[in-house]
């Protein structure tokens, strides 16, 4: 098993400050979901990680070991990002043999029953794949290589719903199989939000949460009813965004509830999803009510 520790993790690029003394821990065999709008700082967190780019201050160790141009535990990790770094001309197949120069334990068989099941022919160029099979390429390597810590920066960019769905099948089996940790950054919320066991949630370059999504679902509430009456009842509670929808209002509500408040009748409390507590702790919605 191994052990990650960022300590005060700060980057900034010229007098803009991306990541702001971010400090935390992951655990083993667990799958994470790394969440915050963009240009909130999550791709440039995972690139620290796996030392390609400096941070400005604070530290990355992994098994007690720097990741510094430390060649022993950087191969304990494999890092999925929207960044083309195999030669043009090179083939799928090719590509395999060469991910397997860096990682000798890579599961040739599982490799090639994925390209089958995602159609992916492996004579192709990579020049000559689409994003989406890009994409593909990248996941299946990721599913297939013997690292310890898979981080997989927007791994399903450019793929249609049937293989976006197909991929997560495959990631729970193969975390089924093979339990190891998955820190997962995407804006899809409400397609990961089933196989997520813990939360980073990173908001203005700052870490908001860190925590199971099992608690952080225990404690955010929809208070829906009439507005005078949800409003005086959620007077003082930290409420973190609402919606009208004509004399009816909704609170979400993120934190304890007063159990001595009397609740009308007119009003009701619910739990809510994952994608509408972070798209109210985070104040950014879009038409797809992603992050």
């Amino acid at each position: 098993m191994t052990e990650v520790s960022l300590n005060q993790i700060t980057k900034k690029f010229g007098k803009q400050t991306v990541l702001n003394d971010i400090s935390l821990q992951l655990k083993p065999d667990t799958i994470y979901g790394l969440l915050g709008r963009n240009g909130a700082g999550k791709s440039t967190l995972l690139n620290i990680l796996t030392n390609r780019i400096p941070a400005s201050s604070g530290s990355v160790l992994i098994d007690g070991q720097t990741n510094i141009n430390n060649d022993r535990v950087l191969g304990k990790i494999y890092l999925m990002s929207e960044a083309n770094l195999y030669p043009n001309r090179a083939k799928v197949f090719q590509i395999f043999r060469q991910t397997a120069h860096f990682y000798s334990g890579f599961d040739f068989e599982l490799a090639h029953q994925l390209a089958s099941k995602f159609g992916l022919n492996e004579n192709l160029r990579f020049s000559k794949l689409s994003t989406g099979y890009r994409s593909i390429l990248k996941d299946i390597i990721a599913l297939s290589v013997d690292a310890e810590l898979i981080l997989l920066d927007e791994p399903t960019l450019g793929l249609d719903a049937n293989h976006r769905e197909l991929f997560y099948r495959e990631l729970v089996e193969t975390y089924a199989q093979r339990p190891r940790t998955f820190v997962i950054s995407t804006h899809l919320i409400e397609e990961i939000a089933g196989m997520i066991e813990n939360v980073l949630l990173i908001r203005d370059g700052k870490l908001l949460l860190d925590d199971t999504a099992e608690n952080l679902l225990a404690q955010s509430y929809s208070v829906t009813g009439p507005e005078k009456e949800v409003q005086e009842y959620t007077a003082g509670l930290n409420v973190i965004g609402h919606d009208n929808l004509g004399k009816l209002r909704s609170d979400y509500v993120f934190g304890q509830l007063d159990e001595e408040r009397v609740l009308p009748d007119t009003v009701t409390v619910e739990g809510i999803d994952l994608q509408k507590l972070f798209i109210n702790l985070t104040g950014q919605t879009d038409k797809e009510g992603q992050l």
